[in-house]
């Protein structure tokens, strides 16, 4: 009898360990989130997907890049590796990956209408409505969701961290350049175009997106399809204050108040490779390299994902990335 109990227990402990991480993590519930923000003087609508595990006081605000939407941070190609919502819901914070203005199931307002700052003020609104609900609001960014998450941060000062991803505040233009020179009206791609989006929207040209984005990593076929098949569009305006609110001459990342982990793919050819970019030979060089943008108060750490170009969440590689930031939440207690 001791024997057959033995034999039980030996085998439901065997069985603990083959289930996997996620399977065991806390419950986790999502839900879609509309929320109404303003574009500028007119009214909008931000649409998010919050998944929240069962008692979680941390929420990440998390911000697409160019001619993404949100399920960049929800990649369904091999979830388990290159999803961040997945990764961070099983470490128990809570993410709502949202639509910027103009994209996936956000308002579309005529190009014109949007900026970097009108998109960080529209952040800004939907994290007044998560207050209540989370103890901490940590906002980040990927490219220039970044930027719009660092101009949230030091105009409003209302969150506790700041996550900066695949960018910099030295962009090399030689490599940004042609990319930005491929882009099409939104009209007139097969893909987008049924959308009525007006021109000053664009997007990439069919086929384009492992060069823009990925190289030098490798070219996953699966994780590619997927990428083409989810890609959104940008407005031609956002990219003007970007670049001004992101320089040495009114650098909104000086004005940041809290805790900022900035992380970039070693390979990122946008933002890395001197004399233009930053020096990202090493976190520390980065670190140096970036440095001079943030206050003291910003504690600024680096982290460089190896191998990797422009949208990391995308890396074999990416639970890399995703521990990085685990990481450095629990420094903010």
């Amino acid at each position: 009898m001791r024997f057959s109990r033995l034999c039980v227990v030996t085998l439901l402990a065997a069985a603990a360990l083959l289930v996997p991480s996620s399977a065991r993590a806390t419950q986790v519930t999502c839900e879609d989130v509309r929320v109404p923000v303003t574009a500028g003087l007119l009214p909008a609508t931000m649409y998010g997907r919050l998944c929240t595990p069962h008692g979680a006081g941390t929420v990440q605000v998390l911000i697409p890049g160019g001619t993404y939407n949100g399920s960049y941070w929800d990649i369904a190609y091999t979830p388990e590796t290159r999803s961040f919502r997945l990764a961070m819901n099983d470490a128990g914070y809570a993410t709502l990956a949202i639509d910027r203005l103009g994209t996936g199931q956000s308002s579309k307002p005529l190009s014109a209408l949007l900026t970097a700052t009108v998109q960080a003020n529209a952040v800004h609104q939907v994290i007044q409505t998560l207050r209540p609900r989370f103890s901490k609001v940590i906002v980040g960014g990927h490219s220039i969701g970044a930027a719009m998450a660092m101009i949230e941060a030091g105009f409003h000062h209302d969150v506790d961290g700041v996550l900066v991803t695949d960018m910099t505040h030295r962009m090399n233009y030689i490599t940004v350049v042609p990319v930005l020179a491929q882009m099409i009206p939104a009209p007139l791609d097969p893909q987008l175009g049924g959308r009525g989006l007006d021109a000053g929207y664009l997007t990439t040209a069919p086929g384009t997106r492992y060069t823009s984005f990925h190289a030098p990593g490798p070219d996953v076929p699966g994780a590619i399809a997927f990428d083409e098949s989810t890609k959104d569009v940008f407005a031609t305006t956002e990219a003007i204050d970007t670049i001004a609110l992101t320089t040495v001459v009114i650098p909104a990342s000086a004005q940041i108040n809290v805790p900022v982990l900035l992380v970039v793919g070693s390979g990122d050819s946008h933002f890395c490779g001197l004399p233009l970019g930053s020096d990202c030979s090493s976190a520390e060089a980065l670190r140096q390299s970036e440095s001079p943008y943030f206050a003291p108060a910003a504690q600024l750490r680096t982290y460089l994902l190896d191998g990797y170009g422009h949208s990391i969440n995308y890396a074999p590689n990416a639970p890399d990335f995703h521990q990085a930031v685990k990481d450095w939440l629990q420094t903010l207690g």
